[in-house]
């Protein structure tokens, strides 16, 4: 075994049994790392320097072959079921085993590196990757340590990611030939089959999801900014709803934009760089996240790129879910620790394709804890095989279902117990359609929203006087400098009034179906906090 790089650990790899594997590159840099990447043919240049990326037949995470291993240590933790699938123990270690066969006298690329800003409680993890490029992918998405700190790395957890090792689900317990598996006594994770590099990153995700409540920790799948000030916020919300794109705002400082934690000190980002969705970015509306499209240290993943290296990121051929990975002090207002204090304000985004909900809302303690549990968006018609014409009601319990290997009201009552402690402002935010359903009202202005956050953000609105929607039993401010005040309360932007109380009824039924998995959970405040079926 020829081991290279300007980092290697002592704790070597005969620690994860990959003794026999042929040359391993240490904790590489970006530059060595796009040449082993080109070389190998496993990506291409771009004509401005970003390197460039195809994921063959899996363009997104294989939800559906996750598994949890079923275990002593962990089993009476884990939330079972559709999400979190159990997988015997010998299966597991058959396929580990396999694994490492599989690996014999091929070349290995490690990077040792943090899961957590927090220096008190981050995470020590190993990945261990086939493919250059997803080394590449792992060092920006997550902190890296100090040159002296490399030399001695011990993690706590390894991620093993090949793609090139298929499963055979007859032998091995998987549904098919890919597999994402966690262990947490071996405090391993093993990916084989994809090559979709975000299953890297949302495996440590679920693992600080498992091991952070134990310590009063809150994990989220959220994104958080701060101002001049020093007042963080956080920003909830699924895929299409905005979180990304509503906390890149030019006066607050970016902590970061998909996952923190957030402890008694304060909130810290989990990571040390941005996976963004790039699908016909522009560089007029975002122009931040555009300029990192161009910059050497950026990979993306199945963007249309032709001979001349020329990208089109509008052309959607691969998948609609092109992404792009860099580090995040390429954003050039986030924050250089990725740490802030305690927020003062929590938005809950949701794109209600309905057209029901207000586009901002104050919430109660116990109506924000209902709010997350339910973790609503709407997927519009046309956007998924099978939709129809309708809109979907889309359900993810904590904004982030598919990460939370505990029960929901674990994460739940930590949320609770924090608003309480800081005294922290909940606001429902809906960035989805007014006046109408999708295809007949319009989506929300940006600029609406943008205000209605600011004034959120700035204490403003907390003052206003508010009226009750008698459907989810929500605030709604009466006012806002710079919003149309019709537009506030969503009854007043239907033409139909009684097409606006029948969905608004049917929406309200739906809330009430999906959170009836969630009341032996959670205390009567909450459940009484509950919009009421008409």
């Amino acid at each position: 075994m020829e081991e290279i790089g300007p980092h290697k650990s002592s704790y070597g790899l005969d620690n994860q049994g990959l003794e026999q594997v042929g040359k391993v590159y240490w904790n590489m840099p970006a530059s060595a790392l796009y040449e082993q990447a080109i070389q190998r043919g496993e990506a291409n240049l771009s004509e401005h320097g970003a390197l460039v990326a195809l994921t063959g037949q899996h363009t997104g995470r294989s939800a559906n072959d996750k598994f949890i291993v079923q275990e002593p240590s962990s089993q009476d933790n884990i939330w079972w079921g559709k999400v979190n699938k159990p997988l015997e123990q010998a299966h597991f270690e058959g396929l580990h085993k396999k694994m490492i066969d599989h690996l014999k006298g091929r070349d290995v690329f490690v990077q040792d590196c943090y899961a957590g800003a927090d220096s008190g409680t981050r995470l020590p993890v190993r990945i261990i990757t086939e493919c250059a490029w997803h080394n590449l992918f792992a060092r920006n998405m997550f902190i890296q340590p100090d040159d002296s700190e490399l030399d001695t790395f011990e993690p706590e957890f390894t991620v093993l990611q090949v793609p090139s090792y298929q499963a055979d689900p007859a032998v091995d317990g998987t549904r098919s030939e890919v597999f994402v598996l966690a262990d947490f006594s071996k405090k391993l994770v093993i990916i084989g089959g994809t090559s979709y590099a975000g299953e890297i990153k949302k495996s440590v995700f679920s693992i600080l999801n498992y091991l952070l409540p134990e310590k009063s920790i809150l994990p989220m799948h959220c994104s958080v900014n701060v101002s001049e000030a020093g007042d963080s916020a956080i920003f909830f919300g699924l895929s299409g709803t905005g979180k990304t794109t509503l906390s890149a705002d030019a006066s607050r400082m970016l902590i970061g934009d998909d996952e923190h934690g957030w402890s008694d000190d304060g909130v810290f980002n989990f990571e040390g760089g941005c996976y963004a969705k790039v699908i016909r970015l522009s560089r007029e509306a975002e122009p931040e996240i555009y300029a990192t499209t161009e910059r050497f240290g950026t990979v993306l993943e199945n963007v249309v790129m032709d001979h001349k290296g020329r990208l089109d990121l509008d052309d959607n051929r691969h998948t609609e879910n092109t992404r792009a990975s860099y580090p995040i002090h390429f954003i050039p207002n986030a924050s250089d620790t990725g740490i802030a204090g305690n927020p003062k304000n929590v938005i809950m985004l949701t794109a209600d394709a309905f057209g029901v909900l207000p586009p901002i809302s104050k919430l109660t303690p116990e109506q924000a804890m209902y709010h997350f549990l339910s973790g609503y968006t709407a997927k519009l018609a046309g956007t998924e095989k099978g939709l129809g014409n309708e809109p979907q009601a889309t359900f993810s319990t904590c904004f982030g279902a598919p990460f939370m290997p505990r029960h929901p009201s674990v994460y739940a009552k930590l949320l609770g117990d924090k608003i309480a402690r800081h005294g922290v402002n909940c606001w429902l935010v809906n960035t989805g359609w007014t006046g109408g359903v999708y295809g007949t009202g319009h989506r929300m202005p940006i600029a609406h929203t943008r205000a209605l956050l600011n004034a959120a953000l700035d204490g403003s609105l907390a003052t206003v006087e508010t009226e009750k929607d008698p459907f989810f039993g929500l605030a709604i401010p009466k006012s806002c400098d710079g919003v149309p005040t019709d537009i506030l309360n969503p009854r007043n932007t239907w033409a139909d009034k009684d097409a606006y109380d029948a969905k608004a009824k049917d929406l309200v039924n739906r809330f009430i179906e999906n959170f009836e998995q969630f009341t032996d959970y959670v205390d009567d405040e909450v459940i009484n906090s509950a919009p009421k079926r008409a």
